[in-house]
């Protein structure tokens, strides 16, 4: 059964490329779009008040297939392949290649070269932007907005270590759906540390399971490393040396590095038990 998370697909309307694969009323090719807020959030509906299922971040691309009088937009992302609900004031058609991204877990976008402006925005690690130029300590993009350098990368650009990335977004609230560093879930901080490291990443825990690594025999989860990934039913942690793990929770409300057995041991008591642990 195909995963509607990932399947545009609905008894009214799918994807062109579903044609033959899948039952709907019609079939439509859908149009290019890219997220022009700092970030977007994708519902499960056409409703701010349905499920938060993930978030899209300023230049991420996504085809919509339908859009409603309501102020709604239909489609699916084009990095995870996630389906859902986006604000259509968010959108706006593709005018640039993106040349380079945020690597910093957040910045603050300036409407001029100084940093005594007030900010115009605030962008998150993860964010592709086409920069036309520099100016001084400043890169400036095609959209007018200036840049602190050292918190902007090449688009092929990417960190040696994704559990250090992870690291950095401790203290970070805990918001399920969340991918940045305003608010993130167990498998967002997973998909944006991987991401940043150019590792592709599914979005949702069980994906990850299914997609990431190679599964660990008992022997072996005996002797955790660091980057391996322990998964309970609806949750994941990122291993950081024998003793320690970094994870976004809902206990905490917040990602923090937590001991291990302490961890393992509150998850258990709470009526979840490890269901893999996947090494990459």
């Amino acid at each position: 059964m195909d995963d509607p998370r990932l399947t545009p697909a609905r008894p009214d309307l799918a994807a062109k490329y579903l044609e033959g694969k899948v039952k709907a009323a019609r079939f439509v090719p859908g149009e290019a779009f890219e997220v022009a807020d700092a970030i977007a959030p994708l519902h499960e509906g056409p409703s701010a008040a349905s499920m938060l299922a993930t978030q899209a971040l300023k230049g991420e691309r996504v085809t919509i297939y339908d859009r409603n009088a309501e102020g709604w937009a239909w489609g699916q992302l084009n990095g995870d392949g996630y389906v859902g609900w986006l604000p259509d004031r968010a959108l706006v058609r593709p005018v640039a290649v993106p040349t380079h991204k945020i690597t910093a877990i957040r910045t603050f976008a300036f409407s001029g070269p100084s940093i005594k402006l007030s900010p115009v925005d605030t962008l998150l690690m993860g964010t592709t932007l086409a920069v036309t130029r520099e100016d001084g300590p400043f890169v400036v993009t095609r959209d007018g907005l200036y840049l602190p350098r050292p918190h902007v990368g090449p688009i092929d650009h990417y960190e040696d270590d994704f559990v250090a990335i992870a690291e950095r977004f401790v203290g970070t609230p805990y918001l399920w759906g969340g991918k940045s560093s305003l608010g993130i879930d167990c498998s967002g901080l997973v998909q944006v540390s991987l991401s940043a490291a150019g590792t592709g990443c599914p979005r949702d825990s069980d994906m990850q399971q299914d997609g990431l690594g190679r599964t660990l025999d008992p022997a072996e989860s005996n002797k955790l490393r660091r980057g391996d990934l322990i998964f309970w039913k609806g949750h994941v942690a990122v291993v950081r040396d024998a003793d320690t793990i970094v994870h976004a929770n809902a206990h905490h409300m917040a990602t923090v590095i937590e001991n291990t057995g302490e961890a393992i041991a509150r998850i258990s008591a709470a009526g979840s038990e490890i269901i893999a642990i996947k090494r990459l």
